[in-house]
């Protein structure tokens, strides 16, 4: 039985050895050399950092070097803390008044900046000069068991104060475990990773990548607004695989890119994070009749995702597009708002989900752990924690779940209950739209479209939505714009719209 993530990195590096294993278009690493730096780092922070079990920041961008980095702090038995390089000081501050970090791995571009966050602060470039104990290194690990931490995720918080997820060996080998055995990764996959380092929608970019000896190249942030560079770095490096959230591929599909260049590797399409337009998946799914398309879904706190959907039917532009069934060895269940399951198609509960997949929480924060990792109410005789996910799903007569909106999207307007993402997805069904996003304004109480279109108005997409949704559901407001503002993770950016209520 593994106990530890890293074996992975052990095995591939045997079977591997001269295999790449993460590139990006400047630097590429091979199992072996990966595996050598990453034992040079575990040397130099178990030499400096007595306390095992410990924080350590990564303030790098993206890069093999990061991943060497993440790597040499889960092998000195601490946990990893990628920073977004974009983020403000400020922000970075909250996390680290939180963190309380022992130490910050930077490279020297960043090495000023990251010093006003810790008093030890290891440029990347000189501990990887530190000579390999491979002894030191196996003691250190002798203690090791499968609930010690391997990284911590930040995600913003409802109070301004980010929240830092903590998930440990356990969750994330099952996670690997089940993702790469049911989607069918395998060692001849090349994956694309378009994902940053500290959103979770990279773990299966990195770790199956890691579990299979796979390849997994990173795509510079830059292509994913230009279609046809996204289209050829495909083309370029035979990429078999990618996992993407809707808004990277929705690009593709809104400028027509397989007109031009239509990457002939290509078998394998993830997507998730958020819910795919099924117009831009039709248009995928034509130009790729023959690839494995899989929606999935699952929030930082259960280790990335706990659903998932092989898609073997044909959907209509106006339909929505389940998230599926559990993975192996992973609870979901719906609770109707008297914590009473729901089993009948047709009726909304929030997602609940248990099982080795649960994070530990969230770091130096057990107020708000408590909130939402509570005992099962479904289980009166002995201690079952579940996550409650705060987002709303129905089954299909199918018995896959469909995902509706978080359930602070739900409204309610004019005295009827309303699920802002059921009016999204039937603005995204209309031909000529290309994004779309839905914000209810409670000073006004107002439904307000944000829509992004070189030929639709408020007439047409009224009269559109009036043969689609019930007539309390049409939109008060209607804003054009001519583009709708993705944050860094590449979703809808609905705190920066909400600014233009």
């Amino acid at each position: 039985m593994r106990t530890n993530i890293l074996e992975y990195l052990e095995e591939a590096a045997t079977l591997y050895p001269d295999k790449c294993a993460y590139f990006d278009e400047d630097t590429s690493y091979t199992y072996l050399h990966l595996l050598s730096e990453v034992k040079r780092i575990a040397t130099r922070l178990i030499c400096d950092l007595s306390v095992p079990k410990s924080p350590v920041m990564i303030f790098m961008d993206k890069s093999p070097m990061t991943l060497a980095a993440f790597f040499g702090v889960v092998a000195s038995r601490n946990f990893y803390v990628p920073i977004d390089m974009e983020m403000p000081d400020i922000r970075v501050n909250l996390i680290k008044d939180n963190l309380n970090p022992v130490a910050i791995i930077t490279d020297s571009e960043h090495y000023d900046r990251a010093k006003q966050f810790s008093d030890r602060v290891y440029i990347f470039d000189e501990i990887v000069k530190t000579e390999a104990d491979d002894i030191l290194i196996s003691d250190r690990l002798k203690l090791a068991i499968d609930t010690d931490p391997v990284y911590v995720l930040y995600t913003s918080g409802s109070t301004g104060v980010p929240k830092g997820v903590v998930v440990c060996h356990r969750s994330l080998i099952d996670y690997t475990e089940q993702f790469s055995n049911e989607i069918g990764i395998t060692e001849s996959d090349i994956i694309a990773n378009q994902a940053p380092f500290y959103f979770d929608a990279s773990l299966v970019d990195i770790y199956c990548t890691l579990k299979c000896g796979a390849t997994m190249g990173m795509v510079p942030v830059e292509y994913f607004s230009v279609p046809l560079r996204l289209l050829d770095f495909l083309q370029k490096y035979e990429i078999t695989t990618i996992r993407w959230v809707p808004s990277a591929m929705k690009m593709v599909s809104m400028f027509k890119g397989f007109k031009s260049i239509r990457p002939n590797k290509l078998r394998k399409i993830i997507f998730g994070a958020e819910l795919m337009p099924t117009k831009v998946y039709n248009y995928w799914k034509e130009n790729y009749p023959d690839a494995v398309f899989v929606q999935n879904y699952g929030p930082t706190e259960i280790t990335g995702v706990c659903t998932y959907h092989i898609i073997n039917e044909e959907y209509d532009d106006s339909e929505t597009i389940p998230i599926g069934k559990p993975f192996k060895n992973t609870e979901v269940f719906l609770l109707d708002e008297d914590d009473k399951q729901v089993t009948k198609p047709g009726i909304t509960g929030e997602i609940c989900v248990k099982g080795s997949c649960l994070s530990m929480g969230y770091y130096n924060f057990p107020e708000k752990t408590h909130e939402v990792f509570t005992q099962n109410p479904l289980n009166p005789f002995y201690n079952e924690l579940i996550y409650r996910t705060g987002d709303l799903a129905k089954y299909d007569n199918n018995g896959d779940l469909v995902f509706i909106c978080r359930k602070d999207f739900q409204i309610k307007h004019m005295g009827h209950r309303i699920e802002l993402g059921e009016i999204e997805t039937a603005v995204m069904a209309i031909p000529e739209m290309k994004n779309a996003c839905c914000l209810y304004d409670d000073r006004k109480q107002k439904i307000v479209l944000f829509y992004e279109s070189d030929t639709c108005d408020e007439s047409s997409i009224g009269e559109e939505l009036s043969r689609r949704l019930q007539r309390y559901m049409i939109p008060n407001v209607y804003k054009k714009t001519d583009h709708i503002p993705l944050n860094r993770n590449g979703k809808v950016d609905r705190v920066k719209l909400r600014e233009s209520l």
